[in-house]
């Protein structure tokens, strides 16, 4: 009988566990922290995670959780729109749509699912070791025997590290301010992500609930000294974005460094396998890091569902995967780049309006569809 470890409790985790329970697996999943709590900011969830959660029974549950987004905008620092990309057609062809939603209701309508005897928190994985099976030692003095293990465990993946013993993480050289707040957006945001292009930094907000409008503001580290203040940073741009700032509270605000993984040759050893970020972290630019955690997770049951022979389906996976998901940490990585040009931006801006609303279908369908 295989027992199944999966560590990690983040989107890419309960997902996992959901897929798993659905074909009938048991599992455990080790999470870190000592509960699910409100952490993070906003994401969005698009139409190919959509889809996965509706093959799963969750679809309605997240769309009510969350505010459905039909549009996704791109503008100079006063608003002005340069591309646009309707998402309707997109939305009716698959039957489902892109949803803003705070990160944590997504993971507690995740792990609500889930019988909750098969997570176990305050399990930090501290070192893990392949002898006839998987040894799990944890910081919490617990050692788990474990056949197959799945690391759901992020950028920093300790599984990575210690197992495959690659994968290094690359700067992006821009940083991230990422805030919630109780804010009235104007009624033409409400079902649109909007983001503003400026020199060397960007700024976007989207509705993710009734309420709730979660933003994010980015900027090339080299050019902006540290002691600045963020809203010093964005005054050049529309008062909009000031109100933002200005109205939410500094302990609902969290920066980062924006980072992803350089592609490593494998995602998988014997009785065992990476997931999301843990295998192929991404910069957030196409609001796809999560949603190809949600895929992997997908793909994984629909090989299992053929064949519970573990390894034969990591192998394929990673086959199936590996091209899509080189060519949106690649992409994604150059669009933030673009994004934040410190040169040229009026040249940028008319360049891309140039691009018409069907290549921007294109693309996004390329993302949004299932490889399975």
């Amino acid at each position: 009988m295989n027992t199944i470890s999966i560590i990690g409790a983040g989107i890419g985790g309960l997902t996992l566990g959901n897929v798993l329970q659905q074909y009938g697996y048991d599992f455990t999943i080790y999470e870190s922290a000592p509960e699910i709590k409100p952490v993070g900011a906003g994401i969005m969830m698009a139409v190919n995670a959509m889809q996965v959660f509706d093959k799963l029974g969750l679809k309605e549950k997240i769309e009510g959780a969350g505010n459905k987004i039909h549009r996704i905008t791109l503008s100079n620092e006063s608003l002005k729109p340069f591309s646009k990309t309707e998402i309707l057609e997109l939305e009716k062809q698959y039957n489902s749509c892109n949803v803003a939603i705070h990160r944590a209701e997504l993971q507690r309508i995740l792990a609500e699912n889930l019988d909750q005897t098969s997570i176990k928190l305050n399990h930090s994985l501290q070192t893990i070791e392949k002898k006839d099976n998987y040894i799990l030692d944890f910081k919490n003095g617990n050692q788990v025997e474990s056949t197959i293990v799945f690391g759901a465990d992020g950028i920093k993946s300790p599984i990575r590290n210690q197992i495959l013993k690659t994968g290094s993480i690359r700067s992006s050289g821009q940083k991230c301010w990422r805030g919630l707040v109780d804010f009235e957006l104007p009624e033409q945001h409400h079902h649109e992500a909007f983001e503003m292009w400026g020199k060397g930094k960007r700024f976007g907000f989207v509705k993710i609930s009734e309420k709730k409008v979660y933003w994010y503001a980015c900027i090339n580290e080299k050019s902006f000294s540290r002691y600045i203040q963020i809203v010093d940073i964005f005054k050049d741009f529309d008062s909009l974005v000031l109100n933002l700032i200005e109205a939410t509270s500094k302990e609902n605000i969290i920066c980062n460094e924006i980072t992803d993984l350089t592609p490593i040759p494998h995602w998988y050893a014997e009785n065992l396998c990476l997931i999301g970020d843990a295998a192929h972290a991404t910069t957030p630019n196409m609001g796809q890091g999560a949603c190809q955690a949600i895929e992997d997770a997908y793909v994984i049951g629909k090989l299992l569902e053929k064949s519970n022979d573990f390894n034969a389906a990591f192998e394929e996976f990673q086959k199936i995967r590996r091209k899509k998901v080189d060519y949106i940490v690649n992409t994604s990585r150059t669009i933030g780049k673009i994004s934040q040009w410190e040169h040229g931006n009026s040249l940028r801006n008319f360049m891309m309006s140039l691009i018409p609303e069907r290549i921007n279908q294109k693309m996004a369908k390329k993302i949004i569809e299932l490889e399975l």
